[in-house]
């Protein structure tokens, strides 16, 4: 708690840190000034309650801090410095600057301290529930005594307007969340102006509807602020605390201004807010002695709580548990055995593929956006969260994948999700930051085509193949049948970053057992020919049995064909040319039941989706669509 005699330390603090902020927006001559300066008050008291040590960041029993509002980074980076984080005043002053450590926004792996990257809204509240129920299943499989830690997080206006926000506060409340903590920086101010243009809906309630705590404070009284801590610690729910704050508090003339909110306050401003509370207005970046001592007390409670926990720790029957989560093994790894010319979709054998994985890895978890039974990610006889590891993320692909995101960098776990290709559109802000971060998340995406059928064209994904391989880092696995799926698993789990597998509804024949490292080169030689190449057929998933199929016709009209899977276009991009010349001979054609922009980059002809679906059977469609023996053999000719 807070001592009441020590209110005007409490306030010198609060004023350093916001003139560090504003300095290092004016110096970058860029950012957002108005909502660090806002929560400073609160960003002081927080230090009394967090328990992180600088020199042991990657200690698993820290609590976790997630700024939502990721413009709120001067704050970020100024309290990582005070705090005694490898960030020094050096990089408080390279603020936005290129190669420095303190980045527009915040960014994980980038800078010390930093739990996850951050920016676009609303993604760092489900950010912050992913690493609550990461906590929260962590300490049913190691103890309380291991595992029992907050985790808190700073959101804004604009974080609860976005839907995904609505969608994790959902998901929190049903679990009863005890070690969730959000802070509402409500100022009532966004871009345009006062929130209430587009902003009216009473928070209170609809998170009492959602089954959260909250509490309302002022955001600037040092001991409400500190009092509803210290409640939120020891509720029984997740808990809001509805802080009212003034946006760029301390500035003279520009606090409450929407103005503050994404602009430099200018030089004059700041120099006459510093006198006004009583600074040198000719320092820059100053920060006075018994400030320093003060946000040093975060550091050395952290440490002694780090230390304390080691004694715990070290003799703990769950030590070794513990470490195997922190370093699992892949080898131990039993696959399952596939027999060639059986016919069993890429979702049915990735199913098993799962459940193999989950029998030797104890931190390999995830769930499906309510669709299980079709994406077969079950996780057979392991139990549902939090005392299980199967995930039932509910009708919410948003936030599923935020979550998996902080599952990920938690630092216990590998976690995966699940829904429909078509739907994975819904996760594309959590996929760009997994890549961004290089974050260990799977994607399960099925009903991968066409092949979908009597759903229609709302359901069957054409232009997502392209998108998703243009993303950076990420890199998408669409193998030709339940071999390939093995191998491509064995391959996603040796990447440093996100994989995602697109699987089919519609059986598909279970060819040749092959070596991962084929699959590791994103493509390999499927099917040799015995003349000289005339025509090499590229294609991916259900395609290449449809390539496989054509070349052995063309062969018996005397024509040399080889057939190349590419199971991985990502990683084939990423070969020497080398390695794709020698794949690449003869008229290359491209089959694809998408829209495959892409395959132009090695392909003379691609035969794609140029439209959207229709609903029909899918084997009807094929045809229809030209993925036919017929269709592909009046290209050839057309070609040659």
């Amino acid at each position: 708690m807070l001592d009441k005699n020590e209110i005007n330390e409490y306030q010198l603090m609060a004023d350093t840190l916001r003139f560090l902020c504003a300095d290092m927006v004016q110096e970058a001559n860029s950012g957002h000034p108005g909502a660090p300066m806002g929560l400073a008050d609160i960003a002081v008291v927080l230090g009394y309650h967090i328990r992180i040590n600088p020199k042991n960041p990657c200690w698993i029993n820290r609590d976790r801090l997630v700024f939502s509002g990721g413009h709120a980074s001067a704050l970020v980076y100024s309290l990582l410095h005070l705090w005694g984080f490898d960030v020094s005043l050096e990089d408080l002053k390279g603020f936005r600057k290129l190669g420095s450590k303190t980045p527009g926004h915040p960014e994980y792996k980038h800078t010390q301290g930093i739990e996850i990257t951050t920016g676009p809204l609303g993604q760092g509240i489900a950010n912050a529930v992913g690493f609550a129920m990461g906590a929260k299943m962590a300490s049913f499989m190691l103890g309380e005594d291991l595992i029992s830690h907050k985790v808190y997080c700073f959101c804004g206006d604009g974080d609860l307007q976005e839907g995904i926000s609505y969608e994790a506060a959902s998901l929190a409340g049903l679990h009863c969340l005890n070690n969730l903590i959000v802070i509402y920086d409500s100022n009532d101010i966004t871009i345009e102006g006062d929130c209430k243009i587009a902003f009216s809906e009473d928070v209170k309630a609809r998170f009492k509807a959602q089954n959260w705590e909250v509490f309302e404070i002022d955001g600037h009284n040092f001991l409400a602020i500190d009092e509803a801590l210290e409640n939120a610690k020891n509720a029984q729910k997740p808990t809001l605390i509805i802080a009212k704050t003034k946006i760029a508090k301390g500035s003279l003339r520009l606090c409450g201004s929407h103005k503050s909110h994404g602009a430099p306050l200018g030089e004059q401003e700041i120099k006459d807010s510093k006198e006004a509370l009583g600074f040198d207005s000719k320092q820059k970046f100053f920060v006075p002695p018994s400030c320093a001592i003060g946000f040093k007390n975060t550091q050395e409670l952290g440490e002694l709580a780090n230390k304390e926990w080691e004694i715990i720790s070290k003799n703990h029957p769950k030590r070794e548990f513990l470490e195997r989560l922190l370093n699992p093994d892949f080898n131990a790894i039993v696959y399952p055995e596939f027999k060639t010319g059986e016919s069993i979709a890429t979702r049915s054998s990735n199913g098993e593929i799962l459940n193999a994985i989950a029998k030797a890895l104890e931190g390999f978890i995830g769930g499906s956006a309510d669709l299980a039974p079709s994406n077969n990610t079950e996780l057979k006889g392991m139990g549902d969260f939090p005392k299980g590891r199967n995930f039932h993320f509910g009708i919410r692909e948003h936030c599923m994948g935020a979550i998996c995101n902080a599952l990920a960098n938690y630092g216990l776990f590998l976690p995966f999700n699940a829904t429909f290709f078509v739907f994975s559109d819904y996760l594309t802000p959590s996929v760009r930051v997994a890549s961004l971060m290089k974050s260990k998340v799977f994607y399960i995406w099925t009903h991968d085509s066409i092949g979908v059928g009597e759903d229609g064209a709302t359901h069957q994904p054409i232009e997502q193949l392209s998108h998703f391989r243009a993303m950076p880092n990420l890199n998408v696995f669409r193998p030709a049948d339940a071999n390939e799926n093995i191998a491509a698993w064995q391959c996603a789990l040796e990447i440093e970053g996100p994989c995602a597998f697109v699987l089919s509804r519609q059986n598909l024949a279970v060819l040749e057992k092959i070596n991962k490292e084929d699959v590791k080169r994103g493509a390999y030689l499927k099917r040799k020919s015995t003349k000289p190449v005339k025509i090499t057929f590229l294609a991916s998933g259900s395609e290449v049995a449809l390539a496989l199929e054509c070349a052995s016709k063309l062969e018996q009209e005397n024509l040399g064909v080889q057939v190349v899977s590419v199971p991985c276009l990502d990683l084939f991009f990423k070969q020497d040319k080398s390695y794709q010349d020698s794949l690449l001979q003869g008229k290359v054609i491209a089959i694809e039941a998408s829209r495959g922009l892409e395959w132009r980059a090695f392909a003379d002809e691609v035969i794609g989706m140029d439209r959207f679906g229709a609903s029909g059977k899918g084997e009807e469609l094929f045809a229809y669509f030209g993925f036919s023996v017929e269709n592909v053999l009046k290209t050839i000719k057309r070609v040659l």
